[in-house]
């Protein structure tokens, strides 16, 4: 029996929730995503979070957890590319660099709410524009903040990370699964 409702469509937090064994429902929340004038990458992934899981607690009584990432290079927010050539400025932007994977968790529920932002380094080796292109062509990059995903295909192109590595794939699982404990939702509940 579900103990908690996840905010999102994302495949990969249904992966990493599933990987810790807690059971819970799915109910994305169509809310703006757009970065406010003036937001810093933390505080806006940190409201969006919010924003999901607040929506959601007004229609359930479980627990709802909301989540979302962003890459960051010098202090600019690389969101999902919209077509194959953002995709390709994204990751030659990346190419030899190290950025930040931030991710914002909320869990809200009656009126309670907690919150935090986990950030990750991730450093990525030389690209070549053959390599890009050839990373393009799988059709990965296009629905992934930053054009890459960790867990998949780009994982060659990876260096060496920092910090959590299930932050840089879509969820922090230490820190959701303290959140988790304040509203008694156990994990290994298989």
């Amino acid at each position: 029996m579900a103990q908690l409702v996840l905010a999102s469509a994302s495949p990969r937090r249904r992966e990493l929730l599933d990987q810790i064994a807690v059971q819970y429902t799915c109910a994305p929340q169509d809310i703006d995503e757009s970065v406010l004038d003036g937001e810093s990458a933390y505080a806006y992934v940190e409201r969006l979070a919010r924003e999901k899981a607040q929506s959601g607690a007004q229609q359930s009584p479980l627990p709802v957890l909301g989540s979302d990432t962003c890459v960051v290079l010098n202090n600019q927010i690389l969101g999902k590319p919209t077509t194959t050539e953002d995709a390709f400025a994204m990751l030659s932007s990346l190419s030899g660099q190290t950025h930040q994977v931030l991710t914002g968790i909320a869990i809200c529920k009656a009126g309670e709410c907690y919150s935090q932002v986990v950030s990750t380094e991730v450093k990525f080796i030389p690209l070549s524009c053959e390599q890009i292109e050839a990373y393009i062509a799988t059709q990965e990059p296009m629905d992934k903040a930053g054009a890459y995903g960790i867990q998949g295909k780009a994982a060659v192109f990876i260096e060496s990370i920092s910090g959590s590595y299930s932050n840089v794939v879509g969820l922090p699982l230490t820190e959701t699964a303290q959140l988790l404990h304040r509203f008694n939702v156990p994990i290994w509940s298989s």
